[in-house]
């Protein structure tokens, strides 16, 4: 597996900006057939949902093409220790779903929107267990980040290599717990000894697919 420097990276990244969004083909096939038969089950909720969105930020780490995932505190909820971008709910502050992203990435990683060219939103996913309809954005800084973690949040973050999240060996099954069902399988990326699934791997498939058009 080689490195993808950043520089190569950040020259390519703006040809994805024209490019069709894959949205559900990419989605599904990250979604555990549980989740599946919900998001059937709930697209009449979708009008009357929470809504939230998220950073998909992109940085140079030692001159290569890093992705920035965040470990959540535990706590009393449905997302409690799983792995996720930086984000959260929308505000009444926040004039639109990219400044929730961008506002909820300076508070819980500490890196402030000045800091952040959006290069493109993608497609927005229901969450059935939370109720939040997610809005995704890609973004990228062009200078390498020092990140500062809301502790009362966030347990720690995943520095992702590029490289690491193209490669399809990381892509896996597992048998999980989850907060609608037990001992079920679910698809899944193995980033070391985390695993990541759920709505963030549906994300991620999303943006991997994007990605490789490209790379």
């Amino acid at each position: 597996m080689v490195n993808i420097n950043f520089k190569d990276f950040s020259k390519k990244i703006s040809e994805i900006t024209h490019l069709k969004l894959p949205a559900n083909i990419a989605h599904l096939k990250m979604a555990p057939l549980e989740r599946v038969r919900l998001l059937k089950e709930t697209e009449h909720i979708y009008p009357n949902s929470r809504k939230a969105a998220v950073m998909m930020l992109f940085y140079p780490k030692n001159t290569t093409a890093h992705l920035v995932l965040i470990v959540r505190n535990s706590y009393p909820g449905v997302h409690s220790s799983q792995i996720a971008f930086p984000g959260g709910k929308s505000e009444d502050i926040d004039s639109n779903f990219e400044e929730t992203a961008l506002r909820e990435t300076h508070e819980e990683v500490g890196i402030s929107p000045e800091k952040i060219k959006i290069i493109k939103a993608f497609s927005e996913i229901y969450i059935p267990p939370s109720n939040f309809l997610v809005y995704p954005f890609l973004g990228i800084s062009e200078t390498e980040l020092e990140f500062k973690i809301q502790p009362d949040e966030v347990a720690s973050i995943i520095e992702l290599p590029l490289a690491t999240l193209l490669d399809d060996s990381i892509i896996v099954s597992k048998i999980i717990d989850t907060s609608y069902a037990n001992a079920i399988e679910v698809p899944a990326f193995q980033i070391d000894e985390h695993l990541v699934w759920g709505a963030t791997a549906m994300m991620l498939s999303e943006l991997k697919d994007v990605l490789k058009m490209v790379f």
